[in-house]
C-alpha cells in the first residue's frame, strides 16, 4: 500500500494553527512573574466574581485565602486549556487514525516535550520556575485535546458515511 505523504490543505491550516499556539505558549512563558501574575489576576478577579458573590465583604484574611486558592486554580486550568488547544489542532494535523497509534502516541510526546521545554524556557524568566507538575497538566491537556479531536474527527466519518449511505 502505497502512502501520501503530503499534507493536506486542511492539515496545513492544523498545523499553521499549532504552531500560533506554540508562539503563544512561548511568549505566555517569556512573560517575568509580575507580568504573568497581571495577566492571570485579570481571570483571577473574574473567576472569584463569577463564584463568590460576597467577596467585598470578606475578610482580608478570608480575601487572601480565596485569592490564593482562586489563583492556583486559573493557573492550572490556563496550562490545562492551551495545552489541549495544542494536543487538539496538533492532533488534527497528524489526520484521521486509531486511537492507539504510533500516530496518536506521537501527539502526546510532542505535547510532554513542547511542555518539558515550555518549563525550561519558562525558568530563565524572571521570578517563574520549571515546575513538573505543570508538566504532567499540560501533557494531561495535550493529551485531552487529542481525545476530542478523534472524537470529533469520528463523529464526522460517520456523519459522511450515513449521508453516502442515504444518497
Amino acid at each position: 500500500m502505497k502512502r501520501n505523504k503530503k499534507l493536506s490543505g486542511s492539515q496545513i491550516v492544523y498545523l499553521l494553527l499549532t504552531i500560533a499556539v506554540m508562539v503563544t505558549i512561548f511568549c505566555l512563558s517569556a512573560q517575568d512573574a509580575s507580568r504573568s501574575s497581571n495577566t492571570s489576576g485579570r481571570f483571577t478577579r473574574l473567576f472569584i466574581k463569577i463564584f463568590y458573590s460576597g467577596y467585598d465583604s470578606f475578610s482580608p484574611e478570608k480575601k487572601a485565602d480565596i485569592w490564593g486558592k482562586a489563583s492556583f486554580i486559573v493557573r492550572k486550568l490556563a496550562h490545562f486549556s492551551i495545552y489541549t488547544a495544542l494536543g487538539f489542532f496538533a492532533s488534527l494535523t497528524a489526520g484521521k487514525r486509531r486511537l492507539f497509534s504510533l500516530k496518536s502516541l506521537f501527539v502526546v510526546i510532542f505535547g510532554f516535550v513542547y511542555a518539558f521545554s515550555d518549563e525550561f524556557h519558562q525558568s530563565f524568566s524572571a521570578g517563574r520556575s520549571c515546575e513538573f507538575r505543570d508538566m504532567m497538566i499540560d501533557t494531561c491537556g495535550a493529551l485531552t485535546g487529542m481525545l476530542i479531536s478523534l472524537i470529533l474527527m469520528n463523529i464526522a466519518d460517520l456523519a459522511v458515511r450515513r449521508h453516502r449511505k442515504k444518497a
